[in-house]
């Protein structure tokens, strides 16, 4: 990982510690939180993202997030609301969105929906879905899944012990994904 990756690494720890407490940490927690050694590198790595746009210094001389500080990847590629695309990498640009919206910013991102299969769900066409990356989804959730190595939007369901993914416009048809993943033991 390059010394940039690095850097979008420990902002989004600063991200996400900002989202839980509505300010920047003291220099002491940014050292336990990117594991640091020293307040030099604290300082170093406040410099480098101060020269990206991410933070600036206040009157009084404290650290403060900038508006880019709350940008938010969005996605190039819309995820289809009808029948799946093929999954590929592609690029993105970035959004500034009101940052009460986001739990976990460092896992979020915006992806413009293509396809009218959620449109029940109130998910149009051109809207931008907010996704955060977890884990783990339950049963009547609404995921962006990743079925036979392409991706759809759609609610999460279960048949006969199966999962399946569910659309919200009785013109499209329940996806049964082909391939099962297996679990490493």
């Amino acid at each position: 990982m390059n010394e940039f990756e690095k850097d979008l690494d420990y902002l989004g720890r600063l991200q996400d510690y900002y989202a839980d407490n509505r300010c920047l940490p003291s220099y002491a927690r940014l050292m336990s939180l990117c594991g640091f050694a020293s307040k030099s590198a604290v300082s170093k790595l406040l410099t480098r993202l101060q020269l990206q746009g991410f933070v600036s210094r206040s009157r009084d001389g404290d650290w403060v997030p900038n508006d880019r500080f709350f940008e938010r990847t969005l996605s190039t590629q819309p995820v289809p609301a009808g029948m799946p695309v093929s999954a590929r990498d592609v690029g993105n640009d970035s959004f500034a969105i009101d940052h009460y919206l986001i739990n976990r910013p460092s896992e979020t991102m915006l992806i413009p929906v293509k396809g009218d299969s959620m449109i029940d769900a109130g998910i149009h066409p051109g809207d931008l879905a907010v996704v955060e990356r977890r884990a783990a989804a339950n049963v009547g959730d609404i995921v962006v899944a990743i079925v036979d190595d392409e991706f759809t939007l759609k609610t999460l369901a279960r048949e006969a012990g199966q999962f399946v993914l569910q659309p919200a416009n009785p013109a499209y048809p329940v996806i049964r994904p082909a391939a099962r993943s297996r679990s490493s033991g």
